[in-house]
């Protein structure tokens, strides 16, 4: 008798499995004459060698699938199982909008003109500059932009860095160790990396650098190649931050910077860099600037009379 075995190297195997091994049990329903066995992060298989061939064929299909969509149900199974050449599921992905899949394959897009305008830059720039109010989506399609990035192996890490003052709050009296301090100015970028990879393979990401989130003090003397970095929050640097930022720029690098001119938590007579930087390189060819208005606002809807309303306030003002 024949063995094989199969790596689940690429994907988190439990998620390969399914709940109480379910999309096992579907294999061993379409591959009745072979005995499989899943255990920690392989899959073993025994029977005759054609059939096992098929098998490991139809596998790195369901691998191929999981990694791009991040979910695998029993339809997906019986159609891989059954096609005659690897069927086509990336229709999605051929429209304008479409980003990437994140968790339970759900369809991450650019929801707005101006998010499709960022997502159109950011393949023929190599830095962009997202500039609006909150709940425009700046952060949130900056992160799947990195995201599928990653995944497509145009770069080989993800770095995700924002100032850590604001609101007038220092680090120093903060509770707790460096992680502790710096997390709850990193949750937004948490937040949507969650929603775009799978808890596990976050972690080992996190764990082997693949993705570090930092604050903005830590990229000094960096340089940074192979990487999609984003400023986050940028309206909180100072000029000599904005500065040291955009120059660690490396080989194979893309710089995306974010941020609410309209939010800054500087203190009083300090310059912010972002609006700095914007004035100083409007006109340079590799850099494109998009602003995101009201109107990509995609929070709940009272987020947008929410806007309007402090506008007027202040134009009063």
């Amino acid at each position: 008798m024949n063995e094989i075995k199969i790596e689940l190297s690429e994907v988190n195997p439990q998620d390969f499995f399914g709940h109480q091994n379910i999309n096992i049990e579907k294999l061993r329903y379409y591959f009745p004459k072979l005995k499989i066995i899943a255990r920690g992060s392989a899959i073993k298989a025994f029977g005759k060698e054609s059939i096992l061939e098929d098998f490991e064929k139809r596998v790195d299909m369901l691998i191929t699938y999981l990694g791009e969509f991040n979910n695998l149900n029993e339809q997906v199974i019986e159609r891989v199982v059954y096609a005659s050449s690897p069927p086509n599921f990336n229709s999605s992905s051929d429209k304008d909008n479409f980003i990437l899949h994140g968790v339970g394959g759900k369809m991450i897009k650019a929801l707005s003109n101006n998010q499709q305008r960022l997502l159109k830059a950011s393949k023929n720039n190599d830095m962009i500059f997202a500039i609006g109010p909150a709940g425009t989506g700046k952060t949130y399609t900056g992160v799947a932009l990195a995201v599928k990035a990653l995944k497509d192996k145009q770069v080989k890490r993800i770095i995700l860095t924002r100032p850590a003052i604001e609101a007038g709050e220092n680090l120093g009296f903060l509770p707790g160790d460096l992680k502790e301090k710096l997390d709850p100015y990193m949750q937004p970028l948490y937040d949507a990396l969650r929603d775009m990879i799978p808890n596990e393979k976050l972690k080992t990401h996190i764990e082997n650098e693949t993705i570090q989130i930092a604050p903005l003090a830590f990229m000094r003397g960096r340089t940074l190649d192979n990487a999609f970095v984003i400023l986050d929050e940028a309206q909180n640097t100072t000029h000599a931050q904005m500065k040291m930022f955009l120059t660690r720029m490396g080989r194979n690098a893309k710089f995306m910077v974010t941020g609410d001119p309209g939010q800054i938590d500087l203190p009083r007579k300090v310059i912010s860099g972002l609006k700095e930087a914007l004035l100083m390189l409007k006109e340079t060819e590799g850099i494109s600037i998009i602003s995101l208005d009201q109107k990509d606002v995609i929070r709940h809807s009272l987020v947008k009379k929410v806007i309007d309303a402090y506008k007027r306030i202040e134009h009063h003002n």
